[in-house]
C-alpha cells in the first residue's frame, strides 16, 4: 500500500497556490525546499520539493490520478487557478480523463 508520494516542484510557492486555488489543499513547510500535504485534504499524505527538475510522463515520470465527481467543474477551477491545460478532457476505457501540468 503506498501511503506517502514526494513529488518534485521547480516553484513551491506557485505549486502550493495552484493546488489550494484549484483543490483545496492545505500545505506544512518544512524549511524553503519542503512543503508537504496530508490526506486530509489531497486524499494521500505527501509532499512538494523543490527541485530544478520536473516528473512528467513524457520523460518517464509516473502519472497521477485526482480523482474529481464533476469534472467539468474542476476543469473551471483548474483555469481559474491558473493551470495549463494539456489535452481536453477525453473517454478512455475507465471513465474520462483531464491531463494537466504541474506548475
Amino acid at each position: 500500500m503506498i501511503n506517502y508520494v514526494e513529488l518534485p516542484s521547480k516553484d513551491l510557492g506557485a505549486t502550493k497556490a495552484f493546488f489550494a486555488a484549484a483543490f483545496g489543499w492545505e500545505f506544512v513547510d518544512y524549511g524553503p525546499e519542503y512543503t508537504s500535504f496530508s490526506a486530509t485534504s489531497a486524499g494521500l499524505d505527501g509532499g512538494f520539493f523543490l527541485d530544478t527538475k520536473a516528473s512528467t510522463t513524457a520523460t518517464g515520470g509516473a502519472l497521477v490520478v485526482l480523482k474529481s465527481d464533476g469534472l467539468e467543474a474542476t476543469l473551471a477551477a483548474l483555469e481559474a487557478a491558473g493551470g495549463g491545460i494539456v489535452k481536453t478532457i477525453f473517454h478512455f476505457s475507465g471513465g474520462r480523463r483531464l491531463p494537466l501540468p504541474q506548475p
